[in-house]
């Protein structure tokens, strides 16, 4: 299962260069992926149907207990045939879809791709946990998607609109999970809840409060996600994707996953009140909105999303019902559903794509010019109406037979609502393919294209398998009867085509009548409507809010952000200050003894670093404080040194180095004072603050050590960087084994702050460029004369000219204006550069053993670019250097967790070590780990 997940992703990230090959049929290439992760479900269905669910872990950091763990049972398994095979059947649909001179599709199909890997890691994983990292991959991948066409307004609005929505869920449903995991005692398999939920053992010693309030989060990320009321109104907002967008994730996949969480999760929270009323006034109230929002549509796709919306509220209901009747036919129509309601979204595409309109009321006759398309439509059309003998129609009998059988109060209200839900799909679904496909008095038939046969394949295929299980209601009842059983309460359902003379057939009957009717008075239905138009909706409300959060946000940003950086850091600081300071005054922590130093060495590089922090403080040229910031920094190192940590110490004196440099080139743009007025009297009011701040942080150190009770950790570490991290620098080892995962984040954190500064550098282009010496306008050099401050460049007659006029050390050095250039600095970076690049090295393969690291080396190859740009400008900098920052930093993470992950590839743990030593010969041994 995990192998299938990366696979999605290794080929989504290659889709670009298989687009660029192969144009639009690398969209059959793609499909082959998901349709391997259908045929790989169908091969497990004996297992699956046997009760031994295929399961895989993978121990991702086992001293925490965290693992991938996946498990296929019968609800999974057909989630992964639904999300495998439409996935693969829209991919073949889009090779047609697209115009052949289409931009973007590359980016297109790598991220639908994408999206599929994350869906089937979605509805496989037994971890909540990792279903929340795959349930926010969905939600990114759907905001590219419906995004596509991010020229358009609309596109942009509704890609926000989806991804502000879903994440404000998904946020509540990992706190909600998290509760639950607690209150399971700290174990997060989705297995294991449903199980203690279904024995009432979950939560049991925890507060009455946490276990319903963990389930009305949990909920409401399903609800949000499957788009029920009050949020129902994304999904129609997001009909402005392309229509295979629409069919996958709107009908088959994104939507699904919050039916799925509900059906996951129904067999051991359906009893707990606030799950069971929370379902079902939602998702009635859902079914019957949608369904009267589709009776005044007229662009075909909005139709079917209202449509969709009703829907998804109906088999919420019957999953999260909590009967194993319900359930059974809750989950065939949710197999009902993926399949007829792709094929509609997909044959109005067709019917787009042919004719250049969605709007029904400008299509006449087209059953004619597109018949094949009008019978696939027509078979999906009854299936979502609920007719025989296709399985929308047994889906929906085995849930009123159900409901009847149970014969409560309750299930005799949501019998009557079903009904009524009912005939209002009917009614839709009539309006929809006769608006689609038959002839209407007065609109002139439409030109029409015809569609190749590859077009029209997808929705005939999913037409006909709607009839197949329609057809054949055993099959369909025996895969998926293991899932009902999960439930602990109700009769077994069952799938039939004929259930003879009762409840349920009469008032299917009535159903087919009351639909009939509204469709035969959709003139007076539409009238009705509009006139009842003016009522506020959920999407006025939302839009509503928006703005009012924007004008808060624009009120405390103006009375909290003054654009002044002393009063931010002040305001910080003091609030630290004082509360820690507060808890440290009337503590008892203090160690019984404290020494000041271990030598006088120590007090006199403290005196100096006091003294030089005063005098930056006091100073009013800006050159003058970063020098003197700069004694500070380097006195610190030297108490490193002093206190046997010459790896901190070497790492102290490169950030120190780099830091001034970046000062100095600063300063270049500022003026050599901090202000031509005298100092102001608060410069003492800040250093008191700073003096205090760095009392209350000593404090804590001291506070820190005396209320140890513990051996430190830190004892242990000399063994275990040589028995799992095969070496002898301790500091080093503990960054790269000991503390990998927060070196990993940190690395995360730097890449952030990289991109940003490569953005502003870059910023001439989108894309960004790497200047060299040849892009210098064509070769242009300067060429003698005075400067001109408007173009210090000028051409020279010839290459040889150019030469003699300009001797230059370094390729670049031509480039610059004679004011800007140091003979003695470029001949000193001509000689150093090559020589620290080499120590840089040098510091990377001896950090293990030696003083050094990655970090260190990293830190003077920075120094020896810094020394090439200050001597020959950006052109120096991007011959030293001609690779693109985006590259080198994607590289860098990509390299640094891809290491990381490497040792599953055989077998090993996530981060696992191991050591390769090799014989150099007349050059020694070299240690790698």
């Amino acid at each position: 299962m995990l192998q299938l997940v990366i696979l999605h992703f290794v080929v989504a990230m290659i889709a670009p260069a298989l687009f660029a090959r192969m144009g639009r049929k690398a969209f059959l290439v793609l499909a082959l992926v998901p349709a391997a992760a259908a045929v790989w479900a169908a091969l497990q269905t004996g297992a699956v149907l046997s009760g031994s669910s295929p399961a895989q872990q993978v121990a991702w950091v086992p001293t925490l207990g965290l693992h991938l763990d996946f498990r296929l049972d019968a609800l999974s398994w057909l989630m992964v045939l639904i999300v495998g095979g439409i996935g693969a059947l829209v991919l073949v649909y889009s090779s047609p879809y697209f115009a052949a001179h289409a931009t973007a599709l590359g980016r297109f199909g790598g991220v639908f791709l994408a999206f599929a890997g994350a869906m089937l890691g979605l509805v496989t994983t037994d971890n909540t946990l990792l279903l929340y990292i795959f349930w926010e991959l969905t939600t990114v991948f759907s905001y590219l998607l419906i995004g596509h066409y991010h020229d358009r307004q609309a596109s942009r609005r509704a890609a926000m609109q989806a991804i502000t929505i879903t994440t404000f869920g998904g946020l509540a449903m990992l706190a909600g999970l998290i509760a639950l995991g607690e209150a399971e005692g700290g174990s997060y398999r989705i297995s294991e809840l449903v199980a203690s939920a279904g024995a009432g053992t979950l939560g049991a010693g925890g507060p009455d409060v946490l276990v319903p309030a963990a389930i009305a989060l949990v909920l409401l990320g399903a609800v949000t996600k499957s788009a029920l009321i009050p949020f129902h109104f994304w999904l129609p907002a997001a009909m402005a994707a392309p229509t295979p967008v629409s069919a996958y994730l709107h009908a088959a996949a994104m939507v699904k996953a919050g039916v799925y969480l509900v059906a996951r999760l129904a067999p051991g929270l359906a009893e707990e009140p606030v799950w069971r009323w929370t379902v079902i006034a939602l998702g009635l109230g859902t079914m019957l909105l949608g369904g009267y929002r589709s009776l005044r549509q007229h662009d075909l796709k909005l139709l079917l999303a209202f449509g969709t919306v009703s829907q998804l509220g109906l088999i919420t209901v019957l999953v999260g019902y909590g009967d194993r009747g319900v359930a059974l036919a809750g989950l065939a129509l949710l197999l009902a559903h993926a399949l007829f309601k792709a094929c509609l979204f997909l044959t109005v595409g067709v019917v787009d794509w042919s004719a250049g309109t969605r709007d029904l009321r400008e299509l006449s006759g087209l059953r004619r010019r597109l018949p094949a398309v009008a019978i696939a439509s027509a078979v999906a059309t009854a299936s979502m109406a609920g007719l025989p003998p296709l399985a929308g129609y047994v889906a929906k009998e085995g849930a009123l037979e159900a409901l009847v059988h149970e014969g409560s109060v309750t299930s005799i209200v949501v019998l009557l609502m079903v009904a009524l839900g009912s005939a209002l799909t009917l009614a839709y679904g009539l309006r929809f393919w006769w608006g689609a496909f038959w002839d209407k008095p007065g609109v002139e038939e439409p030109e029409v294209q015809s569609p190749p046969a590859l077009f029209v394949s997808s929705p005939v295929v999913l037409a006909a398998l709607t009839v197949v299980i329609g057809l054949l209601p055993g099959p369909t009842e025996h895969v998926l009867a293991p899932y009902a059983d999960t439930y602990p309460t109700g009769d077994p359902g069952h799938l039939t085509l004929w259930g003879g003379f009762g409840v349920p057939l009469w008032t299917t009957v009535g159903v087919i009548v009351l639909g009939t009717l509204a469709f035969v008075a959709r003139g007076p239905v539409e009238r009705t409507q509009e006139s009842l138009s003016q009522v506020t909706s959920a999407s006025d409300v939302y839009r509503r809010l928006l703005r009012r959060l924007d004008n808060l946000a624009a009120d405390l940003t103006a009375g909290t952000q003054r654009g002044s950086l002393p009063f931010y850091l002040s305001v910080i600081l003091v609030v630290m200050a004082a509360s820690t300071g507060t808890a440290l005054l009337v503590g008892d922590t203090w160690p019984a003894e404290v020494r000041l130093w271990d030598e006088p060495l120590q007090l006199v590089v403290g005196a100096v670093i006091i003294v030089a922090a005063v005098l930056t403080a006091n100073a009013r040229r800006r050159l003058k404080a970063v020098v003197l910031m700069g004694v500070a920094g380097y006195g610190v190192a030297v108490l490193y040194e002093l206190h046997g940590a010459p790896d901190l110490a070497l790492t102290q004196v490169l950030v120190e180095t780099v830091t001034l440099v970046v000062f100095v080139l600063v300063l270049r743009r500022l003026p050599a004072y901090f202000s031509n007025r005298p100092l102001p009297a608060t410069r003492w009011l800040r250093a008191t603050l700073g003096a205090v701040v760095g009392l209350v942080v000593a404090g804590i150190g001291l506070a820190a050590a005396g209320a140890r009770i513990h051996e430190p950790v830190s004892v242990d570490f000399p063994e275990e960087a040589y028995e799992y991290g095969y070496g002898r620098n301790i500091v080093n080892v503990t960054l790269v084994d000991i503390r990998a995962w927060d070196t990993t984040g940190e690395i995360s954190v730097l890449l952030v702050a990289a991109t940003g500064v490569a953005s502003l550098v870059f910023l001439r282009a989108r894309m960004g460029r790497i200047d060299r010496t040849s892009d210098a306008r064509g070769g242009e050099v300067w060429s003698g004369g005075q400067p001109d401050p408007a173009d210090t460049l000028r051409r020279p007659r010839s290459t040889d000219e150019r030469k003699r006029k300009n001797p230059s050390w370094l390729p670049a050095g031509a480039t610059l204006a004679p004011q800007r250039r140091s003979v003695i600095f470029e001949v000193g970076t001509r000689i150093i550069f090559h020589t620290m690049m080499v120590v840089s090295v040098y510091l990377l393969f001896a950090g293990h053993n030696a003083p050094g690291g990655g970090f260190a080396g990293g830190l003077v190859a920075g120094i020896a670019l810094a020394v090439r740009y200050l001597a020959g400008g950006r052109y120096e900098l991007g011959d030293a250097l001609p690779i693109h920052p985006g590259h080198l930093l994607g590289l860098g993470l990509f390299l640094s967790a891809g290491v990381g992950a490497l040792p599953l590839l055989v077998g090993g743990d996530v981060l696992q070590s191991a050591a390769v030593d090799l014989d150099l010969g007349p050059l020694g041994e070299m240690h790698l780990v």
